[in-house]
């Protein structure tokens, strides 16, 4: 009788429950340096669906950046999170963070060419569950640079997100722009001056590009990690209402850029 009723249960039981995120360790190249890349998926999930790549702050391949990874797979996407250093390096101090990420951000053909090598990874290891044709990047602080020089350098992608991320390019060039644009910034972010935001906004209209531009008033730089004062950097802090806005802006973005 009761293995009966745990059968007749595992039949009412709705399918969902039975979902699981699956993750891996993903392998990839850029040119010499090999990189290691975090793939989540859902397995429940039938057919191809849109990927959204996700490159982390300066800190390098941290469990945030997987954590933002995993959360895209539960939207019913596919999410890659970059290795933007190497080996999946992770530094815990500014000056080490600097070290690796100023040589990439000063320039934008490596910082491209560092993060398109994480797209191909996530065609290439998510195989028949991505649709190639829905490919979207997000990124947080150097990550939010990194998708926004993705976007510069002509980028196959429907859509770019930035999280408090530097909006100013070495790349003075004139772009044709493809991807959909959404800026999400702290309205207080000092390391962002409102000049630059300003200078964005005029490079995007030059561009021709279709973008959004979020302010969130009170929040500083890197407002959506809740890990973010733990490093005692002034200008650098939490906000919870910002970072649940600006991840709600992310989702209506994506349904409409998603849209078939």
């Amino acid at each position: 009788m009761r293995r009966f009723v745990l059968a007749a249960l595992v039949i009412l039981l709705p399918a969902q429950v039975f979902a699981a995120i699956k993750t891996q360790t993903v392998e990839y190249k850029d040119g010499d340096v090999t990189c290691k890349g975090y793939l989540a998926y859902d397995d429940a999930v039938q057919g191809a669906r849109p990927g959204v790549l996700v490159v982390p702050e300066w800190w390098g391949l941290t469990d945030y950046a997987k954590h933002r990874a995993e959360q895209m797979a539960e939207l019913g996407y596919v999410g890659f999170a970059a290795d933007m250093y190497g080996d999946g390096k992770v530094v815990d101090n500014p000056k080490d963070a600097g070290a690796l990420a100023m040589p990439l951000k000063s320039d934008p053909a490596k910082f491209r060419a560092r993060a398109m090598a994480a797209i191909e990874a996530m065609k290439s290891s998510a195989g028949d569950k991505l649709d190639t044709a829905r490919l979207a990047g997000i990124g947080y602080c150097f990550g939010g640079s990194a998708v926004l020089e993705l976007a510069r350098g002509g980028a196959d992608l429907v859509g770019v997100v930035s999280f408090h991320g530097g909006l100013a390019s070495p790349d003075k060039a004139k772009h044709d722009i493809k991807p959909k644009v959404l800026v999400c910034h702290g309205a207080d972010d000092p390391m962002v001056k409102p000049e630059e935001v300003t200078a964005f906004v005029e490079e995007m209209k030059a561009d021709g590009a279709n973008y959004e531009v979020n302010m969130y008033s009170g929040a500083v730089h890197a407002f959506t990690n809740p890990d973010a004062d733990r490093h005692k950097i002034p200008g650098i802090a939490y906000n919870e209402q910002a970072d649940k806005r600006s991840f709600e802006a992310m989702k209506a973005f994506f349904a409409e850029v998603f849209k078939k």
